[in-house]
């Protein structure tokens, strides 16, 4: 009771991440058929799985909605602030405001290494030797928001360390025709596509893409419905993409497949479309199928976060790459099914739930650690931790002292 009384914090954590494993999430879902796949697997670094508390962490920051972002920003501000300044030791009033502040600076720095710097990431393995893993919306600083220097290199060799093999670069309203050499030392295909910002919607076009004028496509729907039979006549494929379709076509998708879409996004890594509803998700799979249309999965990529939610494993078909497969993160996709406002709570919860038995092991070691770091004893003057332990093993025992005595 005391050692839960002194350290609630850690205490609770081991709770949790014994608990969550009872009914653990797969690491990968399919994203067409809703279950779990057996024919591939995340393969997560060493470095990852070593500090697997900080890695699981920025993944969680990283697949975030916006709005269950928001809500997650400021509610953990609020409590990360409260804390610091209950738990303030006596002291000036500028003390007392640095402690309320450590927390929700803490917090920020971890929410910029989320976006900004390298990590170890996990990799996507399959056992289908016939199929390719495939990136099919990702753009460059090319774009308008491209991350300033997120040149082709970066962008392939970011793709390289999470399994991909190929991936279309589709920057905004500007074609990258594949002609320029994959760069050297990076083994995946770097495929030509643009994509389109038309009428309330954007439109991922891939293949032998060639320049259009946008205006004549803007002011209506109908006019912009009719981008579709010119991407076709120029030999390439046309994709809708999220969130721009489910925002502003959700009821009138009929007419996007009537007018010649060759297909729909039904996973995207971006913020704002990470809210995708399952309900939907589903209605566009109905669609698709009943219409043999291509449903992908596309990171989005920017430059911004070092992780992806989606992966394709597609097979070659009749129109280029058929996907047959949409692999995503359980995390990403429950997004769009939950209530924004229950972001704090949900997102540490469904992400202690998300962690494979390596992960979870490196967890409870890495709380155990500075569990006893903390609890250790010391004396007065002596710092915390197992340093005093380790002192009092190296020193040697000083016997007392015994008055000599003259025996009778």
């Amino acid at each position: 009771m005391n050692l839960l009384r002194r350290h609630p914090v850690a205490i609770a954590l081991v709770v949790l991440l014994l608990v969550t494993a009872v009914h653990p999430l797969p690491a990968l879902v399919d994203a067409v058929t809703g279950s779990a796949p057996g024919d591939v697997d995340l393969d997560r670094p060493t470095l990852y799985v070593l500090f697997a508390p900080l890695s699981n962490t920025l993944d969680a920051l990283t697949f975030f909605s916006l709005a269950r972002a928001q809500w997650a920003l400021v509610v953990w501000l609020l409590v990360l602030a409260a804390w610091g300044a209950l738990r303030g030791s006596p002291g000036t009033m500028a003390w007392r405001i640095a402690s309320a502040l450590a927390g929700p600076v803490a917090f920020l720095l971890l929410g910029a290494a989320a976006v900004l710097l390298p990590r170890p990431v996990p990799r996507l393995t399959t056992s289908d030797a016939t199929g390719t893993v495939i990136d099919y919306h990702a753009h460059t600083e090319a774009s308008h928001d491209g991350r300033p220097g997120w040149t082709l290199a970066l962008l392939a060799a970011w793709h390289e360390r999470q399994g991909f093999e190929a991936t279309y670069v589709t920057d905004h309203n500007v074609i990258y025709d594949g002609s320029l050499p994959t760069p050297p030392g990076i083994g995946i295909n770097l495929l030509p596509g643009v994509e389109w910002s038309v009428y309330r919607l954007h439109v991922v076009a891939i293949g032998p893409v060639e320049p259009i004028a946008r205006d004549s496509f803007g002011d209506n729907a109908a006019r912009m419905m009719r981008l579709f039979a010119v991407i076709e006549r120029q030999g390439a494929l046309s994709i809708a993409s999220l969130p721009e379709y489910w925002r502003n076509y959700s009821d009138d998708l009929g007419a996007l497949v009537v007018s010649g879409v060759d297909g729909f996004e039904i996973v995207n890594c971006a913020p704002k479309a990470l809210a995708f509803p399952s309900a939907l998700r589903r209605e566009v799979l109905t669609l698709a199928t009943g219409h043999d249309l291509l449903v992908v999965g596309a990171s989005d990529n920017h430059g911004w976060g070092q992780v992806t939610c989606v992966w394709n494993v597609s097979r070659p078909g009749a129109q280029g790459f058929q996907t047959n497969r949409v692999y995503a993160r359980p995390l990403a996709l429950l997004q769009g099914d939950w209530p924004a406002w229950t972001a704090p709570v949900t997102q540490p919860w469904f992400m202690l739930r998300s962690l494979s038995w390596s992960e979870r092991i490196s967890w409870l070691t890495w709380v155990i650690l500075i569990l006893l770091y903390r609890a250790m004893p010391r004396r007065q003057g002596q710092s915390a931790g197992i340093g005093i332990l380790a002192r009092s093993l190296g020193q040697r025992p000083r016997g007392e002292r015994v008055p000599d005595q003259i025996p009778t």
